[in-house]
């Protein structure tokens, strides 16, 4: 059978892969926080027994886009946002240290600081616990203070600091939970990072350049069923000639 229709095939396959990546960024363009994944095609030459001449496609994802989201007011005291560069320290469901830009926090009935998904919140000691409360406030360096019960209102109390952090980038990659990791040591505090509360950061999602590749995607895909067409066309042809013959 002509290789012509596992170039094809391969293509196809290959299209359908990337319109899944960016499918999944279209999905999550109002996931606070969320960070876009890139997509590219790469060529794969065919070695065989004769010459390389022709190359099956492959999609691959080389990396994440970091670009910040715009910032949204939500007036809530435990939504908190990095402003600028840096990460919040999270315990990832396998007890990892991961990272999240933004979250909406919650005190669960056991005190423990969690994100909206429900993952603890690191702070200088591992996860934070906070005793009972009228009020909790969150400062820029990431100070927690709380007023605690029967205590008058200008009364607060340090109770831990967020664990934030600033590695590079480069060494930052996205699990499959969505989380950011580290590719190294777990980085140090960096007391430069400021969160900001009462915001949430948006996705970094454009939607108009995600159904403009969806849509160039879809074009490349029906192009490469037509090759499979017409490699299967020319297989039958010459069967024909064969068989004349």
């Amino acid at each position: 059978m002509d290789k012509m229709l596992y170039v094809a095939m391969t293509g196809a396959q290959n299209n359908t892969l990337a319109l899944r990546a960016h499918a999944n960024n279209l999905a999550n363009i109002s996931t606070t926080g969320f960070r876009r994944d890139f997509e590219q095609a790469r060529s794969m030459p065919v070695f065989g027994d004769t010459f390389p001449a022709r190359v099956y496609a492959m999609s691959e994802r080389p990396g994440t886009d970091f670009t910040p989201g715009a910032l949204q007011e939500t007036g809530r005291d435990l939504d908190v946002a990095v402003g600028g560069e840096g990460w919040l320290a999270v315990q990832a469901a396998d007890g990892s240290e991961a990272y999240v830009r933004t979250a909406s926090l919650n005190i669960d009935a056991l005190g423990m600081l969690r994100t909206g998904s429900g993952l603890p919140v690191l702070g200088n000691a591992g996860p934070i616990a906070v005793p009972p409360e009228q009020k909790i406030e969150i400062g820029q360096d990431g100070t927690i203070s709380i007023r605690a019960l029967g205590e008058a209102p200008n009364v607060l109390a340090e109770v831990d600091r967020l664990k934030l952090v600033n590695p590079d980038l480069k060494q930052m990659s996205k699990g499959e939970d969505g989380l950011m990791r580290f590719d190294g040591p777990q980085p140090l505090a960096d007391a430069a990072v400021r969160v900001t509360s009462g915001f949430l950061e948006s996705s970094n999602v454009n939607a108009v350049e995600e159904m403009t590749a969806m849509l160039s995607l879809s074009r490349q895909f029906e192009l490469q069923v037509k090759m499979m067409r017409t490699a299967e066309d020319n297989a039958s042809a010459m069967a024909r000639v064969l068989q004349i013959s």
